[in-house]
């Protein structure tokens, strides 16, 4: 239905366009019942609905209706498939209509800075590229239903500990690339009906009154045309915040900012104008619901319990699998360890805790695929509640291991070691689970280990255990989808969106997270997760997009459109991918690219394509990649703007970041001249590489090379220069400013001279 919204706006009386800036209650928005305007309700979560109906708050302690809990964001991203979040994200859509719901507040894009925040299993990927993708297909499936996503948190929003009012200072290139990236394409390919802003300050300003994020970037460069939302309580000064872009503030205040609103509208410190166009924005989204609302709407309980099966199955990732111990064989006698195999840990804590529908529960799962004749026996092996070794546990499970053909155990990290609301201190699993799997493993080889956690973690028991498989927070269905893995009914496709390092020290971040006081600096600037591990060669114990399966995959016939392209060009990258096993599999195939040779810091390699393709034994697929722009550029802080240099690219397919497969050479040529800017202190090497200045700068070097010459002949001083005189004397020329020039050209270049060919430099 079409609306008049500007003429509702002039019959609003200002006390009702205040308090359209606030919520009703804690979980909906307030209406005009006079003007026709209704209250719509909007609820966490990103992966599954959380309507509370009673109690209500927003860290996930009451309870809420039963709804479909898909894998958490963490196993969500390393399905690497976009389909598959469409379709969950259609399936929150239809969960969302049959509630009643509005809006459903996620996903979460932030990105993975520390494998320490305690909300990571929330968030996609340490890559932005993979993140982004991520995200709007979730997006776009959700809103596909009529129902709004609230795109989260934005922004720099990388950490739990005094998230309330912690600084992030981050520098412009970084926060571009790096901590931006991940919101820019879900926004401009997906239009998520709101962006929720952070509780964090951004380099001095909190995120839900900073101009630069909210007006500048969001709205204007980018072009979103839904309202921002604070997270819940993170507003500090209302009329900044409206100011600054922020067009509602939830929960309800009580009324209190409401009359803030109207004072400083009263006062001339807010315009009405400004607040109109707040109201606007507010009221086309409560309007899009309106209009999309489904009558009677009802879906299928039995149907997205599938689903969630089908989509855990893929996130799951094989770690490790020596002598092909999986998939395994049915009829085994197997034992099967530790309490997470009898209560699963599918989800994390804090305000994406869902009620599921049902529940797989593993060791069942396990015994109903093993077949008739096989010999299940359970040992429980350690307590969740504590760290601390139970020997009488330990020798049970022991026992039962030493009398099995193998071997699994079900360890991981407890609800309380990661949550919502504080960080993890370590990346250790609890003390009990790694001692149990050392003590299994000395009286049984086949051991296999399958986690439980939203996070990386470090494995020092890794050499005792010939198989590994991460399961990571598989949602309501996640217990069936080990089962289909662990026999084979399912071949292994995921693949890591973030690197498992060998301990925490080796990790970007490890020295500046979580900050001093209120304040986290980000002096790692862009070498976050791969980007650092690739570029400084430091081991990981996984490799971003590390994954193995049951099959293997052969790549070849690496061929571009063109070898050399303009930056506005595009290019497309083909290459052959065929199934050399016996099992039909997924495979994901991953494009990073190269700056061979760079003016500027960069990482070794970047992430700027991949695909999930499905190959039936012995089939040849074609996978083909398109490259643009964005694909070679940094952000260029000076222009403010992104800008690919001149030069040779390195084009790169792997399975996984350390992994790569075949690789080919692009060049590439900027059609964007940066403008040097010339002043006393710019140095010669610097005139060198702009194209225009580089021959003043060598014949003025050819000069002082002249003057030093005659300045030595037949001196003393000459005769007792070595050898590699002039590779010496050409480096120290060419770090020389030009306010040098008087003294090195021994006279021959006076200050006069030197002001005038500044000039010249900079009108060249």
């Amino acid at each position: 239905m079409k609306r008049d919204i500007q003429s509702l706006i002039a019959k609003m009386t200002l006390e009702e366009k205040a308090g359209m800036c606030s919520g009703l209650d804690f979980w909906r928005l307030k209406g005009v019942e006079r003007l026709g305007i209704p209250s719509i309700m909007v609820t966490d979560g990103p992966h599954g609905l959380r309507k509370q109906q009673e109690k209500t708050d927003h860290l996930g302690i009451s309870q809420s209706v039963p709804a479909t809990c898909f894998p958490s964001a963490a196993g969500m991203a390393s399905s690497w498939d976009r389909e598959l979040i469409h379709d969950v994200g259609v399936a929150l859509g239809e969960e969302c209509q049959a509630e009643d719901v509005a809006v459903l507040l996620g996903p979460g894009a932030n990105i993975k800075r520390s494998p320490l925040c305690g909300r990571n299993f929330e968030y996609f990927s340490e890559d932005p590229f993979l993140s982004s993708e991520m995200a709007t297909g979730h997006i776009q499936g959700v809103q596909s239903q009529g129902v709004g996503t609230s795109l989260k948190h934005f922004a720099a929003n990388n950490q739990e500990h005094r998230r309330s009012g912690i600084d992030t200072i981050v520098d412009q290139r970084t926060l571009r690339e790096i901590y931006l990236a991940s919101f820019e394409g879900p926004v401009k390919n997906a239009q998520p009906w709101t962006v929720m802003s952070a509780y964090n300050k951004v380099n001095g300003t909190f995120a839900s009154e900073n101009e630069f994020l909210l007006t500048d970037i969001l709205k204007e460069e980018w072009g979103h045309e839904g309202f921002v939302v604070t997270d819940w309580g993170a507003n500090n000064d209302r009329v900044d915040g409206l100011l600054a872009g922020q067009e509602l503030e939830m929960p309800s205040s009580g009324g209190a900012n409401d009359r803030k609103i109207i004072e400083a509208v009263q006062n001339g410190m807010l315009s009405e104008e400004l607040l109109n166009r707040a109201v606007e924005r507010i009221l086309r989204i409560i309007f899009m619901s309106v209009d999309n609302k489904k009558p009677n709407a009802t879906y299928d309980k039995d149907e997205h319990h599938r689903l969630a099966r089908t989509v855990a199955g893929e996130t799951m990732v094989l770690l490790k699998n020596e002598d092909d111990l999986l998939p395994l064989a049915k009829g085994m006698k197997l034992a099967i360890v530790g309490p997470f195999a009898q209560k699963p840990r599918y989800q994390g804590g804090g305000s994406s805790h869902i009620n599921p529908t049902q529940l797989d529960v593993p060791i069942e799962k396990i015994k109903k695929l093993a077949g008739d004749s096989a010999s299940i026996v359970y040992a429980q092996g350690f307590h969740l509640e504590s760290d601390d070794l139970d020997t009488v546990l330990i020798e049970e499970a022991k026992e039962a291991a030493g009398k099995a053909d193998a071997v699994v155990i079900f360890a991981g990290l407890p609800d309380r070691y990661e949550s919502e609301g504080y960080d993890r201190k370590h990346l250790h699993m609890p003390a009990n689970q790694s001692q149990l799997i050392e003590e299994i493993a000395s009286v049984q080889s086949n051991v296999i280990v399958v986690l439980m956690n939203g996070s990386a973690i470090e494995m020092p028991w890794i050499n005792q255990a010939k198989s590994i498989l991460e399961a990571y927070l598989g949602g309501q269905a996640a217990g069936g989808a080990i089962a289909d893995l662990l026999f084979g009914e399912v071949n292994p496709s995921g693949k890591l969106t973030e690197t498992f390092p060998m301990k925490l020290s080796d990790t970007p971040s490890f020295l500046f997270f979580p900050g001093e006081g209120n304040r986290v600096e980000y002096r790692e600037g862009i070498f976050v997760g791969y980007r650092y591990h690739d570029t400084k060669q430091v081991k990981p114990l996984f490799p971003f997009g590390h994954g193995l399966s049951y099959t293997t995959f052969e790549y070849s016939n690496l061929v571009m459109d063109n070898k050399g392209i303009k930056d506005t060009d595009t290019v497309n990258v083909h290459l052959t991918v065929q199934n050399r096993g016996s099992r039909t599999g997924k495979e994901v195939v991953q494009l990073y690219v190269r700056d061979v040779q760079s003016t500027v810091m960069r990482p070794f390699k970047e992430l700027k394509g991949f695909t999930k393709i499905e190959l039936q034994p012995g089939e040849k697929k074609t996978v083909t990649f398109k490259l643009d722009h964005r694909s070679f550029a940094y952000y260029n802080v000076d222009i403010k703007d992104w800008y690919v240099e001149s030069g040779n690219f390195e084009i790169m397919i792997g399975r996984s970041c350390e992994d790569i497969l075949l690789s080919d050479t692009i060049h590439v040529q900027s059609t964007v001249a940066l403008k040097l800017k010339v002043d006393r202190n710019t140095m010669m090497i610097d005139l060198m590489s702009d194209p225009k200045k580089a021959p003043i700068a060598q014949g003025l070097i050819m000069q002082i090379q002249k003057g030093m010459g005659l300045m030595l002949e037949g001196s003393e001083a000459a005769e007792n220069l070595g050898e590699g005189t002039g590779e010496i004397l050409t480096e120290m020329l060419n770090y020389m400013p030009l306010r040098m020039l008087a003294m090195m050209s021994q006279g021959m270049f006076t200050e006069e001279m030197l002001d005038g060919l500044i000039q010249q430099l900079n009108n060249n």
